[in-house]
């Protein structure tokens, strides 16, 4: 009776003449690919797109400054992309303003009006000591301005809701398409009252509402500071101002 016989092996994966034979004779398996080509091509490719990619989110003037450093023809390229996108907004950005509403026509100027562009709604205090509800308003100014495509609307929480919970205000109400998108109910889910335009961008991004290669995002301008203290800020539609009396 054959009796089985013990093959030394130091290690089946080592490339030596030895385990040449021992494969050969389907005594050890054969050795596992290495993985060690498709990572570099991997690591080749990614490096490859960021190079091609690499003026994606400069602005106009960014690409200028790298006239002397970029091919003249890949940064007509991005100039023209950047124009076309810049011609976009400005035929969308149709609003560029707060809208102060009412509850008789909330259905008509945010529910409906949502099937064609986001609708941002701040319920505010109706508390002059309200410090979230009055930096909100600031922002919803500053956030109008810088994105027009979308309407930013403001109503007294109370007289929109009756017997709403002054506690609970400011309130933000996203909607599109007819439906309450996100609902955030002060301003403990940003930043509390040191949120900033970042912070409504970034929820505006998680939505879906801005994309993150968005030329109006490396925006950092003097429209951005909390218009208290700069003094200068946009009014709110006069057409409602009977609301906030």
């Amino acid at each position: 009776m054959d009796m089985p016989v013990n093959v030394p092996v130091d290690d089946p994966n080592a490339d030596t003449e030895w385990n040449d034979i021992l494969r050969a004779h389907k005594i050890i398996p054969e050795k596992p690919p290495s993985p060690t080509p498709i990572i570099q091509e991997a690591l080749f490719s990614a490096q490859q797109r960021a190079h091609e990619n690499r003026l994606e989110d400069k602005d106009l003037s960014e690409l200028h400054d790298l006239e002397d450093e970029e091919d003249d023809t890949f940064l007509e390229k991005y100039r023209q992309q950047r124009l076309a996108e810049l011609s976009t907004l400005q035929k969308t950005s149709i609003h560029g303003q707060v809208y102060g509403i009412q509850k008789p026509d909330y259905a008509r100027d945010v529910t409906e009006a949502s099937s064609r562009y986001w609708v941002l709604v701040h319920l505010a205090s109706s508390l002059g000591t309200n410090v979230e509800s009055r930096i909100l308003t600031e922002l919803w100014r500053a956030m109008a301005r810088k994105y027009g495509d979308i309407k930013f609307c403001e109503m007294r929480a109370d007289l929109c809701i009756e017997g709403y919970p002054e506690r609970n205000t400011p309130t933000i109400l996203v909607y599109k398409e007819g439906n309450i998108r996100k609902q955030i109910v002060t301003l403990a889910e940003l930043n509390g009252p040191k949120t900033s335009v970042a912070d409504l961008e970034k929820m505006l991004l998680d939505l879906g509402a801005i994309k993150d290669n968005d030329v109006r995002m490396k925006r950092r301008d003097s429209e951005e500071i909390v218009g208290h203290q700069n003094g200068k800020s946009a009014d709110v539609e006069e057409d409602d101002e009977d609301d906030w009396d």
